[in-house]
């Protein structure tokens, strides 16, 4: 395998090349050369490695069917372990790279007792679109031994790796503690680390309070949001915001349009003093960096309590008014298992993602983003084209209501108990109305446990709708069945949907949250 330039130099050595020599290459007139190359698209791997038995070395990269694997994700490094039958070897990654070269086969040939006269053969086997480089460095390898005290190594794989069924001497047999990490480096890449003297930030800007003389100055001081926190046993709550959230608000809030978010997220806090943070973005349409400002700016973050990931309203005390009952919040998770009627495998609610499928970061590429065709930026500007009094960031109602016959769209929820629109749920709620005695912490102005009895009723409320849901698909692709079946008599046969797909089709997951479990947190620390 060569590049095309060095193989077009080496047709370019000699002006008058031997008839014999290039009797199957290509076509020469002068010091240029016309080349047919074949259909065929290969992917290249540069091998770390001198090996002598073909096998042995697919064996380290997972087999043509591991290649073929990593070859179908263009975003996946391609894996090499070097003891690839020891599950604690750390692999090797390649990246993927882009390439133009061509794979040829060259045979020569030189007649029995002239060793003068040779013949060389030439033959393009193929174009080499992708090529696979191992540039990093490998992991720290750790094998699975255990050092005994007179300096003895004792190899611990017959103890620690399950080959075959066993019985329950082999669990009970006394094995030291071995738990290697999956990786032991964050890089696998050298990089040189430019040493820098402490940043001097602006004003109300400074270093982290963790900070030390020994700590390495940081590129750029954080943002901070200044949003006060309130845990449940706080005895005050805030009546003002602090000067600096109203200082980084009133540097942003430059438009017109940002004075009537202002206006409108106030009208929500004096209709309702407690909302969610996904219940605000489903009333105003608001830029998600600008609402981190905003909320400090009206609202205290409670922490802990009945009310915790909530916002409430700056100077009302949910703590001491019975009637903010309705605003407290609820853990929802829908329920998974054969007894609720459906299995992990296929439950409506799809995860976005799945423990299943975790890959270690180090097994991404990173050569950086394949470039953009003009085609996909049209398509882009196209479908970003939208009426001007469209909303662009307001969430869907379904992020923080629920109502009898609806799916949620996460599988789990943080639902305020105001928002649960069902009838035999508010009963359950305002059944101590007038008889509130004291604020707990876990039930709030509720009865006590009465969180469990919510989540029962609305977990048999979506099993329900998840029957109703599957019989009304399954009496439509009946009757589907069957008009397909009268109009193509001639065939005999029709084609069957597959179930998942069906399942699929059931429930769209609306716009919300980039997180199942969204709390805010991490956004004001």
């Amino acid at each position: 395998m060569t590049s095309d330039s060095s193989f077009a130099s080496g047709l370019s050595q000699s002006d008058e090349p031997n008839d014999a020599a290039f009797r199957n290459g290509p076509t020469l007139t002068g010091n240029s050369a016309t080349v047919n190359l074949p259909d065929n698209k290969l992917v290249c791997v540069e091998y770390p490695g001198i090996f002598s038995n073909v096998d042995k070395m697919l064996d380290t990269v997972g087999g043509e069917r591991g290649v073929s694997k990593t070859y179908s994700d263009s975003m996946k490094r391609l894996e090499l372990r070097f003891r690839p039958k020891d599950p604690y070897c750390h692999p090797v990654y390649g990246n993927r790279y882009p390439s133009t070269n061509l794979l040829l086969r060259i045979r020569r040939r030189i007649r029995k007792g002239e060793r003068e006269e040779v013949q060389i053969s030439m033959e393009i086997l193929g174009v080499i679109e992708t090529t696979y480089k191992f540039q990093a460095m490998a992991d720290i390898q750790y094998l699975a031994a255990h050092s005994k005290p007179d300096k003895t190594w004792t190899s611990l794989y017959n103890k620690v790796i399950l080959r075959q069924p066993e019985k329950k001497e082999f669990f009970d047999q006394d094995v030291p503690l071995f738990l290697p990490p999956p990786i032991f480096s964050r890089l696998d890449s050298s990089i040189d680390y430019y040493y820098r003297p402490d940043i001097q930030h602006k004003e109300g800007c400074g270093p982290p309070v963790a900070s030390s003389e020994n700590l390495i100055g940081l590129s750029r001081a954080r943002r901070p949001h200044n949003a006060i926190f309130v845990p449940f046993e706080e005895k005050d709550v805030p009546s003002e915001p602090l000067e600096a959230a109203k200082l980084n608000w009133k540097k942003v809030s430059m438009h017109a349009s940002d004075k009537r978010v202002e206006e409108e997220i106030r009208q929500l806090f004096e209709r309702r003093p407690i909302w969610s943070r996904n219940a605000v973005k489903a009333n105003i349409d608001v830029h998600p960096e600008k609402l981190k400002l905003l909320l400090p700016y009206v609202a205290y973050y409670m922490l802990t309590g009945p009310w915790r990931s909530l916002w409430v309203r700056f100077g009302y005390d949910p703590r001491i008014n019975p009637e903010a009952k309705i605003y407290q919040v609820l853990d929802f998770r829908v329920r998974c298992g054969m007894k609720h009627g459906y299995a992990a495998g296929d439950m409506p609610v799809k995860a976005k993602r799945s423990a299943y499928h975790y890959s270690l970061y180090t097994s991404f590429n990173k050569s950086g983003p394949p470039p953009a065709s003009l085609k996909d930026i049209t398509e882009e500007n196209l479908g970003s084209s939208r009426k001007p009094d469209e909303p662009r960031y307001k969430l869907k109602e379904s992020i923080y209501r629920f109502h009898e016959g609806m799916l949620p769209p996460y599988r789990q929820m943080f639902y305020q108990l105001c928002d649960l629109e069902v009838d035999q749920i508010q009963s359950i709620i305002h059944r101590n109305d007038g008889k509130e005695e004291a604020c707990d912490e876990r039930d709030g102005w509720c009865v006590a446990r009465t969180g469990d009895e919510l989540r029962d009723i609305m977990s048999l409320m979506i099993k329900k709708t998840i029957r109703e849901s599957r019989s009304a698909a399954g009496l439509y692709q009946t009757s589907q069945k069957k008009d397909q079946a009268r109009s193509d008599t001639s065939k005999g046969e029709y084609d069957e949907d597959d179930d998942d797909d069906e399942e699929d089709e059931e429930y769209q997951p609306s716009d919300g949250s980039e997180n199942e479990m969204e709390t805010e947190m991490l956004d004001y620390m």
